[in-house]
C-alpha cells in the first residue's frame, strides 16, 4: 500500500518543464490578442504626444525644415493677446458649464429615481441620454439656425409674446449663452446616467430608517443623498471639466470663436494657429499648457475629494 501511495505521489520527470512551457505559451497568446490594441495605442496616442512634446520647441510650417527655437514658443504664448483670451473664455465656460452639468443631470437623476412606472423611468432614461449620440457639428448646426436673429424659431416664438428679436449669435453675451445652452444640453445625458446608477446603490433602507426619524425631502437629499453620491459625483465632476476644458465644435460651427474672440476656446486656437498660419509649433505649445492644466485641475479635484467624498 505504502509503495502505491510513493508512486502515485511521485511528480513525473519533466512535468516543470511542460508546466513553463503552457505558461510561456498562455503568456504568448494574451500578447497576441494584446498586440492591435497596443499598437494602435502606441501609432495613435503616444506617438502624437511624443511628436507634440518635441515639436513644441521647433518653428514648423511644413514647407521649411523645422528650426529649433527653444522655448520662445511658450514666451510667445505669453504675450499673445488671443491666447490670453481663448483660455479665460474656456476657464469661464468651464466653470458655468460643469456647474449646471451637474446640477441639472443630479436633478434630474432623482426625479427619475423616485416613484413612477419602470416604464415610464426607461422612457426618461433614453430621451435624456439621447441627446449625447448625436453628432455635436449636426446639433450645432441646426440649432444656429434655430437661434437666427432674422428667421430662428425662438425669436419667432419670442415675438409672439411681444419680445423684440435677440441678437443670439450676433453679440458677446448671446452667444455665450447659445453655446454654453447647446454643449449643456448635448452633454448632461452622461452625467445623468453616472448619477442614476450611483442612486440606484444606495440602499432603500437608508430613506427608510431616516424617514422614521422625521427626515424628509431637501434634509434626506442634503444628509443622505449627497453624501452617499458623493464618489459619483467626483468621477462625473473630474469627466465633466475634462471634456469642457477641450469644447471645440459647439463655438466652432455656431459662432466661429465670434463675435470677436468673445467664443474663442483653447482647442479653437490650436486649430487656427495649426491649420490656418500653419504654425504647429505655437498649436503643440498651446496643447502642452492645455494638457498641464488639465492635469493640474484634476490633481486638484482628487486631493479636495479627501475632505469631500464619502466612501461609506
Amino acid at each position: 500500500m505504502s509503495e502505491n501511495t510513493t508512486r502515485t505521489l511521485t511528480v513525473p520527470p519533466g512535468s516543470r518543464r511542460e508546466t513553463g512551457t503552457v505558461a510561456r505559451s498562455g503568456r504568448s497568446i494574451i500578447w497576441v490578442f494584446l498586440a492591435p490594441t497596443l499598437i494602435g495605442l502606441g501609432l495613435f496616442n503616444f506617438v502624437p504626444i511624443i511628436g507634440s512634446f518635441v515639436l513644441a520647441f521647433f518653428r514648423w510650417d511644413i514647407i521649411s525644415d523645422p528650426v529649433f527655437v527653444g522655448f520662445d514658443n511658450f514666451v510667445d504664448l505669453a504675450t499673445n493677446p488671443t491666447v490670453s483670451v481663448s483660455f479665460l473664455n474656456t476657464i469661464g465656460f468651464v466653470v458655468v458649464a460643469v456647474i449646471l452639468q451637474l446640477g441639472v443631470a443630479l436633478v434630474l437623476a432623482v426625479l427619475v429615481q423616485s416613484r413612477m412606472p419602470s416604464w415610464l423611468r426607461t422612457f426618461f432614461r433614453s430621451a435624456l441620454f439621447f441627446p449625447l449620440i448625436l453628432s455635436a457639428a449636426s446639433v450645432s448646426l441646426i440649432m444656429a439656425y434655430l437661434f437666427n436673429q432674422e428667421f430662428g424659431l425662438v425669436n419667432q416664438t419670442l415675438n409672439l409674446i411681444g419680445i423684440a428679436d435677440v441678437g443670439w449669435l450676433t453679440t458677446g453675451f448671446g452667444a455665450k449663452v447659445v453655446v454654453l445652452l447647446v454643449y449643456v444640453w448635448q452633454n448632461f445625458g452622461f452625467t445623468f446616467l453616472l448619477f442614476i446608477g450611483g442612486l440606484a446603490a444606495i440602499p432603500s433602507e437608508v430613506y427608510e430608517a431616516s424617514s422614521l426619524d422625521g427626515a424628509a425631502g431637501w434634509t434626506q437629499f442634503r444628509m443622505i443623498t449627497l453624501p452617499l453620491v458623493s464618489p459619483t459625483l467626483l468621477v462625473a465632476s473630474v469627466m465633466a471639466i475634462i471634456n469642457a476644458l477641450q469644447i471645440f465644435d459647439q463655438p466652432w460651427v455656431l459662432t466661429r470663436g465670434g463675435p470677436g474672440d468673445e467664443t474663442r476656446t483653447a482647442v479653437m486656437v490650436i486649430y487656427e494657429s495649426a491649420f490656418r498660419q500653419l504654425d504647429f509649433g505655437g498649436a503643440s505649445a498651446i496643447g502642452i499648457v492645455l494638457t498641464l492644466l488639465i492635469m493640474l485641475v484634476t490633481a486638484i479635484q482628487f486631493r479636495l475629494s479627501r475632505r469631500f467624498v464619502f466612501y461609506g
